[in-house]
């Protein structure tokens, strides 16, 4: 019997999506003799019931195009806002989904996607999805689509500062995607030569990263490159993070846990400055002069690498082998050479950080990066 697939890619965008929906639209088609479609924007298509018909005409021409042809979107299915209203809009969704009279849901995306995707399986539809994300800190998965890619922008954008750098004897602070996991901080920076690098997992203590840079100015190296995730904190920012964290679990009341939420923010928020705050620390204790150049969407842009053409393919006609042998409520894995299907459950509300006894980590400090530490 012929079999209707659905396809949407949802979170931020990253580069080898459509080379991904166009693995699983031309292995869907012409191997299993599959229907597929697109639901635009993500899961909000979904609810507004916005589709692309996904043939080989559409799919033509794709592969090396950056972004999503979908479009997309970080909307939540159980928490959508409709006007000034956030409904619960997962029956609407249960109700598209038959409309078209599919067989699977198809979603590409991160942690986000990957919990909306979970509860779209509880309600009892069919899904796969395919892990996204250049911050690659999905659980279960040895890499994630666009990873690679990000990690070559970033390192490259390191590559062009050690000239600007060295030319006016700076310190220049690089801020690298990574909220919750310093893979692409950490990757870039060594392959990039930073000399420096600061990632979520190791809380840093200034006074040694300046120590490092001063101990290069008195060996005659008069700049230095600090590559620093989003989410890096110093000890005393993490310490205050914890007992936050800890005050929230423990609060009882109403009001006790609103000004516990409320303390969270302010310190969440203050995070979201720690790249500017760090490089006006390291000048004033260092006494060279300091600038800032935050990489931001710039690393999710443009032509994905050929690992990510590869992974993405390779992700995309293995999906479609599963949608054919009806193994669903499953995520597309790499694991080693192969793609194997894991089991939703085992995926969701998992991150895969660093680990501190990481080979990068090693390395990093064998050839004299300092990790604040």
């Amino acid at each position: 019997m012929e079999k209707f697939i659905g396809i949407l890619t949802a979170g931020g965008d990253s580069p080898g999506l459509n080379a991904a929906i166009r693995a699983i639209g031309k292995t869907a088609i012409a191997s299993f003799g599959m229907q597929v479609i697109g639901f635009r924007d993500g899961f909000r298509g979904l609810v507004e019931n916005r589709t692309v018909r996904l043939d080989q005409t559409a799919l033509s021409g794709i592969l090396t195009i950056g972004g999503t042809l979908l479009g997309t979107s970080r909307d939540k299915p159980h928490r959508f806002p409709m006007g000034d209203q956030i409904l619960d809009m997962t029956d609407t969704i249960v109700d598209t989904y038959h409309k078209h009279h599919l067989d699977v849901l198809v979603c590409l995306g991160g942690g986000g996607t990957h919990k909306n995707a979970f509860r779209l399986l509880q309600k009892g539809l069919n899904i796969i999805t395919l892990p996204k994300t250049i911050d690659n800190d999905l659980a279960m998965t040895d890499t994630t689509l666009g990873f690679d890619t990000a990690l070559s922008i970033a390192t490259e954008a390191i590559d062009r500062l050690h000239s600007t750098a060295h030319s006016h004897h700076r310190i220049i602070v690089v801020g690298v995607m990574g909220h919750n996991a310093g893979w692409l901080a950490l990757g870039a920076g060594i392959a990039g030569g930073a000399n420096v690098i600061l990632i979520p997992e190791i809380p840093y203590n200034v006074h040694i990263v300046a120590d490092a840079i001063r101990q290069r100015r008195s060996s005659g190296k008069n700049f230095s490159i600090v590559a620093i995730a989003e989410g890096a904190m110093s000890k005393e920012e993490a310490q205050a993070l914890l007992a936050a964290t800890a005050t929230r679990e423990k609060a009882k009341t109403k009001d006790e846990k609103k000004k516990a939420k409320a303390k969270l923010i302010q310190l969440k928020t203050q995070q979201a400055d720690n790249t500017l705050h760090l490089s006006k620390q390291l000048e004033n204790m260092t006494g060279l002069e300091s600038r800032v150049t935050i990489l931001g969407h710039l690393q999710r842009g443009g032509t994905p690498s050929a690992t990510d053409r590869l992974l993405a393919t390779q992700l995309g006609t293995a999906c479609t082998s599963l949608i054919h042998d009806e193994n669903y409520g499953v995520m597309t894995a790499l694991r080693g050479k192969r793609v194997e299907p894991v089991r939703l459950e085992e995926v969701v509300g998992k991150r895969k950080t660093v680990p501190l006894d990481h080979p990068w980590i090693e390395t990093a400090q064998n050839v004299g990066i300092s990790l604040g530490n």
